[in-house]
């Protein structure tokens, strides 16, 4: 039987897992996978998880000092830890995750970067296989850029709700970027009280304006669309350069049989009325105006910025209590 999962794959669309528990990420034959503090949080959670604590807390102690220091030691190493048993699983990329408290600290942001990349390479596993996730803010568009530029490093700009996000980010020339389909669904359900399905998703006509926009520019930044509330936003995006899935949508689609037509095409979209160019990356007051009049977009990227960097606290606290 060819799966909904099989002819989503059909369409083109670099199917990515979404999750941190990597023994469940084989069953679907991902090409990358994505992780981020809350879901590393989960997986750190389960038992048969702890053996990657226990190491990331060895390797602390082993390292030396303070409390503080050793457990932002330990975090970044359990970090580097899932992302080197994902990459036994899949033959592609791994994104890892800069500290969400760190998203309006250009300088920091490239630090952290850099240190991640450092504890990947001590283990074997080369920058070519890693994305390293920063929030889409200015600072952190502006890090991302000169990461690509400077150290050749893959950045995925993660928490993107608006187009001028996506403008920026594809003249910064990262890699790739994820736009948060779901997450914008949520915000217009619960400010206008609609529901909504499939084209008229409003997650989806972002997703299709920023994938049209690259294609008619020339911008080579990858698209992967992310953060999914139903197979329905997947569906309707076929055809988009990637797509980021949780295991339980994934199931879905591995569970169905249902077809899935190729929605989106580079072709097509080039040859499509144009949308008027902008600009954004070398233009700070405009760039955070735009964000600013996108309600929907500052309103889920400050959010997203709060949850993951609680999501981390909580994740280290839990380091600092093994440590102690």
């Amino acid at each position: 039987m060819t799966t909904s999962l099989d002819a989503l794959k059909a369409t083109g669309t670099v199917v990515v897992s979404d999750s941190g528990d990597f023994e469940s990420i084989g069953v679907y034959k991902p090409q990358d996978a994505t992780t981020n503090p809350s879901l590393i949080l989960a997986a750190a959670n389960k038992p048969n998880y702890q053996n990657l604590i226990d190491f990331a807390i060895k390797y602390a102690k082993e390292t030396g000092g303070d409390l503080d220091t050793q457990a932002n030691l330990a975090l970044d190493r359990l970090l580097v830890e899932f992302g080197k048993e994902i990459l036994k699983i899949i033959p592609g990329r791994v994104s890892t995750e800069v500290d969400a408290r760190l998203s309006f600290d250009k300088e920091a942001t490239k630090k952290k970067a850099l240190e991640l990349i450092k504890l990947y390479d001590s283990i074997g596993i080369p920058k070519e296989r890693i994305l390293i996730k920063i929030a889409s803010t200015w600072e952190g568009i502006q890090a991302a850029r000169e990461l690509e530029r400077d150290h050749q490093i893959h950045c995925n700009l993660t928490l993107l709700f608006g187009f001028a996000q996506a403008v920026a980010a594809a003249e910064a020339g990262v890699t790739l970027i994820s736009p948060f389909v779901g997450r914008i669904l949520d915000w217009y359900k619960k400010n206008t009280g609609k529901n909504y399905e499939g084209d008229d998703d409003p997650g989806v006509i972002s997703v299709k304006k920023i994938f049209n926009y690259y294609k008619q520019y020339g911008y080579r930044t990858i698209v992967m669309g992310a953060s999914f509330r139903n197979v329905g936003e997947i569906r309707a995006l076929a055809g988009v350069d990637f797509l980021t899935i949780s295991p339980n949508l994934l199931e879905e689609l591995k569970n169905s049989a249902a077809p899935v037509p190729k929605k989106l095409n580079a072709e097509a979209a080039a040859k499509a009325d144009p949308i008027p160019k902008v600009s954004y990356i070398e233009n700070e007051p405009e760039f955070r105006w735009s964000l600013l009049a996108d309600q929907m977009a500052f309103d889920k990227l400050h959010e997203g910025i709060l949850k993951f960097a609680a999501d981390a606290v909580t994740l280290k606290d839990i380091l600092k209590k093994k440590l102690e």
